[in-house]
This record gives structure tokens, C-alpha cells and sequence, in this order.
């Protein structure tokens, strides 16, 4: 049974051939073997999850109408508000929060049938890009347990191909759906600002998240997003279907696009790691097979995506973070004397290190008398680099990059060196920046048996274009179909 797609279990729980109590129970024997050792989740929810998974099979058996991802076991990060469990973000200020709604997101994966077994472990407020910085837990790579799965959703995709559940959801803000998926393996789609509610989200940068999938195929990534896509009246950021379509992106995901014109950005990807640009070429060279163009383009200002990125994010991080103020919810400091101090020590002792830099970095950024010199050229920026995407579209059809210029590296590695951390996004931030949407699928392995991500971008809510151009490689390769050794 762990051998499916989440696609492939739904179906055959539709046909009566498995039981959501039989899947469920075999992903939590997993969970109790593997979950010591991976580090996947911060809390599961066994009693809860098996009581859905036995009504869906209840409403089955009597022939009643079930949701698209009916009896299916999935994860969700922890930054997605859930009325069940705690939500934590990885940190020790939320470490009891308990909150009193539902994630859009998360009422549509109920609305579904969706068995939601856990909530995952993360890089503390999505703040990271390896999960080292969660203050609850470390989580591993299945693929060698003594490096990084990623960040900042790092436990969704290790959830993943660990078989600790079918499907997870995770967010990105700037990479962190992508680059854990390319350090584990699987494929990770980050939607259109825009086109997933953000309502119930913890937000890091609100202008930069987005909540995406995290699957073990294509089609499995298709099938979470016709489950989660869509207008929120709820969230401000949330564009109108009238505007743009939500379409079924499973229905046409098995047409390849013909003529297909594919731009890719030389300089860009030179500074990858040999393996990984080798890895990324052979990934072409399976698109010319099917007759695409390959074209070079020039995006000038992607050379600042980092600066901007990384300024734009800490402001609007360092505005976000404010409301923890140990007054209202959240870890309260019980050494303050008085309301000063229990701001100033409730978060002192509750944030980790990188939340509490990143927060100083946006607060001097917006500070009087540098907020012009910095977070104001960070937004002009911004918009030249979504205007170098907007160009690059007028001539092809999609965009192919790495998603990392490494593979998964060492635990501890990076982790006290921020600025070559920080490098790890720079083919992923630009993305989030120009608000399109990306996905990685796994192409290849380096000579340490790593797995290796091909980033493809198409233009904004091109969406159902961007998963049939993924399709089109991994029906022809079985990079995904690849097994983990923990597994």
C-alpha cells in the first residue's frame, strides 16, 4: 500500500478496494517505526484521524458522495491553523497556541475527505532553509540521516518520502516548498501569489507566501491543488476566479504541449554545482526529445534577488512578529517586572536566533532615515525582476533552472554561517518576489546518491501549463518512482 500515489490510494478506496482505516493505520505503523528517527512531525493526531478515516469509508460503503481526496492521509505544516492541536510554527512563543479557526486551506482538505494525520515539523515562523532552526525538533533526510531535508518545510517533505503520510502541504515564502522537495525527492508546486488562500496561514512575508503541495507525483500534486485553489473571500490577497479560472489540473494533465519553448538562463545557472548542472541538462535533453526549443535569455536583475529579497522579507517579517508580545497569547515571560520587560524578555527567551536576526535585519530596514535607502529600493527591485519574468514569457513557454545549487548538505553545515544559508534560495526567491508560480521535480542523483530538483516557472496562473510541462518529464524517467534506504 505505501507504494502508491495519493491519486492511485484515492481511487481505489473509491472502487472499495482498500479501507481509509487500512491506510491509516499503515501510515501511523510507519509513523511509530520511522517517526523516531525522522523527525518529520511536531504532533499527529491518531484517534482523530482514524475516526475520519472510518466515516469515510462508512459513507462509502453506503454509497454516499465523498470529497476528492477522500480517505487519503495527509500532513500540513504547522503554520496552518488548525482547531484541533496546537499550532506551533516550530516555536517555542506558540509552542500551547491553540487556534480558534480553521486554515482556508485546511477547511478545504476536510471539505475533501482528507485523513489529516499530522502537522509538520519547520524552520521556526518558515524562517530558514534547511528545518535546523525549528525550536521544537530536529528533522533528517531520509535519504541520509546526517543531512538537511530542506527549509523551511522540511518536515512535510520528509513526511513525504519517508511514507509517513500520502501528500503534505507546505508554504513558501522563498523556496521553502521547492528546495526541501528537491533535497528529498519529491515534487513541490508553489502556486501563483494569489491563487491559494493565505487566510489562517502564520505569516512570515505576507506579500511572499503562498501554500502549495508537497507530493510523490505530478499527479498527486495536480489533485492538491484542484483541492486547494481558488477565491477566498477571507483573504484580501486572493484573486477572483472571474479574473483568473481555476481549472480541473488533472484533466489535461497527460497532454504534452507541443511546440513547446523552453528559455534557460546560462549565467544564472552556472554557479551550481557541477552535478547539479549536469543533472539539469540531461533534464533538457529529454524535453528535446519531444521536440522543444531550447532558447538562452537574460534576466539582468535576478542578480539582486537576494538583496531585495532579503530586505522585503525581514520588513514585512519584523511587522508580522510584532503581535508576539507576551501579552496576548503566546509564551509569557515570568521573570518580567513589569510591561516593558514582559515584551522585551517573553521574546528574548521564545524566539530562536535566526527569527530574532531577521526581525532586527526588518526593523532597521524600515527604521527612519533608511527606509527609503533600503526596503524602498528592495521594492523597485522587486519589480524589475517581475518585469524580467514578465519579458522572458513573451518568449517562451516556461523557464528551467536549478532549485538549489547544492544537493541536501551536512547538518550543522550552514547553520552558523547565515549569508551562505541564505545563498542556498538563490534560484527560488526571485520566484516568490515575482509572485508566478514553480515547481521541482526530482532529476536526477549526485555521486552521494543525494536527489537533485529540476525548477521549472511558467507565468503567472499558468498553473495547469506548468504541471503538464512536469508531467512530460516524469512519465519519461522515474527519477520519483526512486525509494529513500530508511524506506
Amino acid at each position: 500500500m505505501e507504494e502508491l500515489s495519493a491519486k492511485e490510494l484515492r481511487d481505489r478506496i473509491a472502487a472499495g478496494e482498500i479501507t481509509s482505516v487500512e491506510a491509516t493505520k499503515a501510515v501511523f505503523e510507519r509513523i511509530d517505526k520511522f517517526e523516531p528517527v525522522i523527525g518529520a512531525y511536531i504532533s499527529t493526531y491518531r484517534d482523530r484521524a482514524l475516526e475520519t478515516a472510518a466515516d469515510v469509508d462508512r459513507r462509502i460503503a453506503a454509497g454516499e458522495p465523498v470529497g476528492e481526496l477522500a480517505g487519503v492521509p495527509v500532513a500540513v505544516k504547522d503554520n496552518m491553523c488548525t482547531t484541533f492541536g496546537a499550532t506551533t510554527c516550530a516555536s517555542k512563543i506558540l509552542e500551547n497556541f491553540h487556534a480558534p479557526y480553521n486554515a482556508t486551506v485546511i477547511e478545504k482538505l476536510l471539505a475533501a475527505d482528507a485523513v489529516i494525520v499530522g502537522k509538520a515539523n519547520m524552520d521556526e515562523f518558515a524562517m530558514g532553509s534547511s528545518t535546523e532552526n525549528s525550536g521544537l525538533k530536529q528533522t533528517v533526510n531520509p535519504w541520509d540521516t546526517s543531512r538537511v531535508p530542506g527549509g523551511s518545510s522540511g518536515g512535510s517533505a520528509a513526511a513525504v518520502v519517508g511514507r509517513l503520510c500520502f501528500a503534505a502541504l507546505g508554504s513558501d515564502t522563498g523556496g521553502s516548498i521547492r528546495q526541501p522537495a528537491s533535497f528529498c525527492g519529491v515534487v513541490g508546486l508553489k502556486p501563483t501569489y494569489g491563487r491559494v488562500s493565505r487566510f489562517g496561514l502564520v505569516a512570515y512575508g505576507s506579500s511572499l507566501d503562498q501554500i502549495g503541495p508537497i507530493t510523490r507525483t505530478v499527479a498527486d500534486s495536480a489533485l492538491m491543488m484542484k483541492t486547494i485553489a481558488g477565491h477566498d473571500p477571507a483573504d484580501s490577497t486572493s484573486v477572483d476566479e472571474a479574473v483568473a479560472p481555476v481549472c480541473d489540473y488533472l484533466e489535461k494533465l497527460d497532454e504534452p504541449l507541443k511546440k513547446l519553448k523552453i528559455a534557460i538562463v546560462p549565467e544564472f545557472a552556472a554557479g551550481a554545482d557541477e552535478q547539479v548542472q549536469k543533472a539539469l541538462n540531461e533534464a533538457i535533453d529529454v524535453y528535446k526529445k519531444f521536440g522543444a526549443e531550447i532558447i538562452e535569455i537574460n534576466m539582468p536583475h535576478l542578480d539582486y534577488a537576494i538583496a531585495a529579497y532579503y530586505i522585503v522579507a525581514t520588513a514585512e517579517a519584523s511587522s508580522n512578529l510584532a503581535r508576539y508580545d507576551g501579552v496576548h497569547y503566546g509564551h509569557r515571560s515570568e521573570k518580567a517586572e513589569n510591561y516593558i520587560e514582559v515584551y522585551s524578555k517573553s521574546r528574548a527567551e521564545a524566539f530562536g536566533q535566526e527569527v530574532k536576526r531577521r526581525i532586527m535585519l526588518g526593523t532597521y530596514a524600515l527604521s527612519s532615515g533608511y527606509y527609503d535607502a533600503y526596503y524602498l529600493k528592495a521594492l523597485k527591485v522587486r519589480n524589475l525582476i517581475r518585469a524580467d519574468f514578465t519579458g522572458a514569457f513573451e518568449k517562451c513557454d516556461c523557464i528551467m533552472i536549478p532549485v538549489s545549487p547544492t544537493t541536501a548538505f551536512k547538518i550543522g553545515e550552514k547553520v552558523d554561517d547565515p549569508l551562505t544559508m541564505y545563498l542556498s534560495d538563490i534560484y527560488t526567491i526571485a520566484v516568490n518576489l515575482a509572485g508566478i508560480p514553480g515547481i521541482s521535480v526530482p532529476c536526477g542523483f549526485d555521486e552521494n546518491n543525494l536527489p537533485i530538483g529540476l525548477q521549472i516557472l511558467a507565468p503567472a496562473f499558468a498553473e495547469d501549463r506548468l504541471l503538464r510541462i512536469a508531467r512530460m518529464f516524469e512519465k519519461e524517467t522515474d527519477w520519483h518512482k526512486k525509494k529513500s534506504p530508511i524506506v
